[in-house]
């Protein structure tokens, strides 16, 4: 690892902004395992699947806006 992706990691750990999108996207991560683990989903649930998982996407494009940032400030 060099040390500019060192220094990057680091200011991303002690960013607030990015440390709970990332809490986020684990729990969404996480609630989204709990469903994909059901053989069969209702109809709320395939409604939750599919926004969570956009909502995942969504937070990790705001993550990676944060991390270009930090690299090319």
């Amino acid at each position: 690892m060099t040390q500019d992706s060192v220094s990057t990691k680091e200011f991303l750990l002690e960013n607030d902004e990015y440390r709970k999108l990332d809490a986020q996207h684990h729990e969404f991560d996480d609630r989204l395992r709990m469903l994909m683990d059901k053989p069969i989903l209702s109809d709320d649930e395939q409604l939750e699947e599919t926004t969570l998982k956009k909502r995942k996407l969504q937070l990790k494009d705001r993550m990676e806006a944060i991390a270009r940032q930090a690299v090319h400030p």
